[in-house]
């Protein structure tokens, strides 16, 4: 997996502990940063000091923000503590990222709508879960086809942002195609079944062992899953996953561009469009708030600037000359 036997290491401990893929890629990610910057000093011969230097640099010198500079700490953190058995300091003196947060990018509802007609299949519907309920990418990716509800018309988001569930609208424009796309996970699912080779569909530890035969029934399966099988890291059977979100965001972009948008869109900007338009129509911030998910209200305020900053808020003097 990587050239250093080290960082393999850290590698086959996180995986044993079920660490998420994204956590085990970003802790290595900064663990080696972290020893690039000093030189490439073995960690155990460093601490506390090399520490505060380093996550220092980080703010000072990249400028880097402030959840990046967290999981920075939480990845050396975590090697100290479990891998090295030196844990760090509680009270690290180090320079503190105050970088402000971006503002974000909003689509106009015309811009909105051109850029959904842009996106090709199969990424429209899950294109359209990410405006139509405000669904963060990996959100959407991960839905389970029991996560949604028709008969109250909304979807279910288990462990989002910060291990919080909530239940989140549905527009009724895509049951329809909802519908198909739940026809082709169970052509999906009839044929993995007839295959010796496949062991169900990935669940989280604790579930696993709570649920032990979920992993083959058909509602735990993804609504969204890869056209191909694959082996799963953790014990190398065969199961078959979600799509790639790459594949998503490249979509998402090339639509962008094919439309003619002259700003720059992701994923993310779907969500921020969601959460404007919803406030622009006369939603109640808190209903807003909840769904997105948003635990601090001042996350939420965001779109109410984006909002009066233009026509609908502070007129500006220009207009009365």
């Amino acid at each position: 997996m990587y050239k250093s036997v080290f960082l393999n290491n850290i590698y086959e401990v996180m995986l044993t502990r079920r660490y998420a893929k994204r956590t085990i890629e970003a802790y290595i990610y900064w663990i080696k940063r972290y020893i690039i910057y000093n030189d490439k000093q073995h960690p155990s011969d460093m601490g506390n000091r090399e520490v505060e230097f380093f996550l220092s640099y980080l703010s000072n010198t990249e400028n880097v923000a402030p959840g990046t500079q967290s999981i920075a700490l939480n990845a050396l953190a975590f090697l100290y503590k479990e891998l090295l058995k030196k844990p760090l300091s509680l009270k690290l003196n180090f320079k503190k990222s105050a970088r402000q947060p971006k503002l974000p990018i909003v689509l106009t509802k015309p811009e909105t709508a051109l850029l959904l007609q842009s996106i090709a299949s199969p990424y429209w519907l899950i294109a359209n879960l990410l405006y139509g309920s405000g669904l963060r990418l990996m959100e959407a990716v991960r839905l389970r086809i029991q996560d949604i509800d028709l008969d109250y018309m909304s979807v279910l988001v288990w462990q989002g942002k910060g291990g919080k569930n909530r239940r989140v609208t549905l527009a009724e424009e895509i049951v329809g195609p909802i519908k198909l796309q739940i026809d082709v996970c169970k052509q999906y699912f009839e044929l993995d079944k007839n295959n010796p080779d496949y062991q169900g569909v990935w669940l989280p530890f604790a579930l696993s062992k709570k649920y032990p035969m979920a992993e083959k029934e058909f509602g735990w399966h993804y609504l969204f899953p890869s056209s191909r099988l694959s082996t799963d890291p953790y014990n190398n059977v065969i199961r078959r996953h979600h799509i790639d979100e790459t594949a998503l965001q490249k979509s998402v972009k090339k639509a962008a561009k094919s439309a003619n948008i002259d700003k720059n869109v992701t994923c993310h900007t779907l969500r921020h469009s969601f959460a404007t338009h919803l406030l622009q129509r006369g939603a109640d911030i808190r209903t807003v708030q909840e769904q997105l998910g948003h635990t601090d209200i001042r996350t939420t305020q965001i779109y109410t600037h984006v909002i009066q900053a233009g026509a609908n808020g502070v007129r500006s003097p220009l207009s009365d000359l």
